[in-house]
């Protein structure tokens, strides 16, 4: 359909609270976007697995993800199940692509949501896709990345993170 604008940090709409989504047409319509976007960012940044409604102005509970040829349209996704063990990361986003975040996320979550016909689904996810689903479910209640950095020192260029793992 269309690629769109991505919301950047710093756009108050980034911080709104998602509204379920109950329009099938508009659902659908709001997703395509979402794969648009995101392979075009991909194509010009090289890095991007996933991204909610709301970076694009759209504040419906709608996520697309595209990770090892696998898509997800989750549409009005809920957390069931979070692990009570978690792992430390360096996180990153689309609305502020050079910056990236150290923070904690659970090892295994589970959620369910709607397909584009109604259906309830159930979509089990451990570590990389978890981790994935956390960050945008995070998106759909206003929460940014940067709000679980601890301190300064959890935050880093992009550049900087590049060139630190490169010496690993």
């Amino acid at each position: 359909m269309a690629i769109r604008r991505i919301l950047e940090l710093g756009d108050d709409t980034l911080r709104r609270v998602s509204a379920p989504a109950h329009d099938r047409l508009e659902a659908r319509r709001v997703l395509q976007d979402l794969e648009d976007t995101l392979a075009d960012f991909r194509r010009r940044h090289g890095f991007g697995r996933g991204i909610s409604a709301i970076q694009i102005g759209e504040p419906l509970r709608l996520v697309f993800l595209q990770v090892d040829g696998s898509r997800y349209e989750l549409v009005n996704p809920v957390f069931v199940e979070k692990s009570d063990d978690t792992f430390e990361m360096w996180d990153d986003c689309f609305s502020f692509p050079d910056l990236m975040v150290r923070l904690r996320r659970h090892v295994r979550v589970a959620i369910e949501y709607e397909d584009l016909e109604g259906a309830r689904q159930r979509l089990e996810a451990e570590h990389a896709l978890a981790e994935l689903i956390q960050h945008e479910m995070d998106h759909l209640d206003g929460v940014l990345a940067v709000d679980h950095a601890r301190n300064s020192r959890d935050l880093m260029t992009r550049r900087e993170w590049l060139r630190q793992q490169a010496r690993l």
